[in-house]
């Protein structure tokens, strides 16, 4: 039985989606640079980083995960008005 809450899985994919925008990269990018334990480690420690701003968590996980800038932009190449990251998540 896993120990995380739908609130976490909620956030980690909130900040899958707001990291993914930020580096410019595809969501499945990301979740490959985390792995199976990198997002288990998010998932237990959600409860905690969820007071933190998006902004911190985000540059933590580029420098942990090491994430590279990418060019895929799905904020200003999209054609119609892009759901929020939290909608998304």
């Amino acid at each position: 039985m896993n120990d995380f809450t739908r609130d976490d899985v909620y956030y980690v994919c909130t900040m899958i989606e707001y990291t993914a925008r930020k580096t410019k990269n595809h969501r499945g990018y990301l979740v490959s640079r985390l792995g199976i334990d990198g997002i288990r480690k998010q998932l237990k420690y959600a409860s905690t980083n969820h007071s933190l701003s998006f902004e911190q968590v985000a540059d933590e996980w580029v420098e942990d995960y090491s994430i590279e800038e990418g060019t895929f932009d799905t904020v200003s190449e999209c054609r119609y008005e892009l759901p929020s990251e939290t909608s998304i998540g």
